[in-house]
């Protein structure tokens, strides 16, 4: 079933023209939840895919052989799930980490040599701040419903060419899913 706030995490004119492709070499993490939504879009007539996902870790999409995302559209630049995509796709260009030591989910915002939408919105202040509400609600969707196995694993993974944007408390599950005291 496709969400609202699908229609607010992407801007077709700024991603189509895009060059840099956050699709290809990235494996937005998938809790069981996004997976069955996903599972349930490709029922859809003329969606249907063989192996849709892969596991190393944590649930992704499936990569292709140049390491695109399979639900990313070459020729039309777009992706076939837009209306039910992972959690971190429609929060791009902001991503996240957490510090045990504060107790605190931080926010990223990637950089306009890595993303153009990154780039709009760092020059527009009011759009920046729509969008991080949206990337917020989508990524504490993402931590909550993500087991620790899986949320420790994608922990690791670097976010080169990103700067912090802001920081707010973790929820409970989460500090108690890490065993953060």
């Amino acid at each position: 079933m496709p969400d609202e706030t699908a229609t607010k995490t992407c801007s077709f004119d700024v991603c189509c023209e895009c060059k840099l492709g956050c699709c290809q070499d990235a494996k937005p993490p998938l809790t069981t939840e996004r997976k069955r939504i996903i599972q349930d879009h490709l029922k859809q007539p003329g969606t249907s895919m063989a192996f849709p996902f892969d596991h190393a870790g944590y649930s992704f999409p499936t990569v292709d052989k140049m390491g695109f995302c399979v639900f990313y559209n070459k020729k039309t630049k777009q992706c076939q799930i837009h209306a039910v995509k992972p959690e971190t796709c429609r929060a791009g260009p902001i991503t996240f980490d957490i510090n045990r030591d504060t107790r605190k989910v931080e926010w990223f915002l990637k950089t306009p040599k890595i993303c153009a939408l990154a780039g709009l919105l760092s020059e527009d202040d009011i759009q920046l701040r729509e969008h991080l509400n949206v990337a917020k609600e989508e990524i504490l969707k993402l931590i909550c419903g993500l087991d620790s196995e899986a949320l420790r694993t994608i922990l690791k993974i670097a976010e080169p060419d990103t700067f912090k944007i802001g920081e707010d408390d973790l929820p409970k599950e989460v500090l108690d899913k890490l065993h953060i005291e």
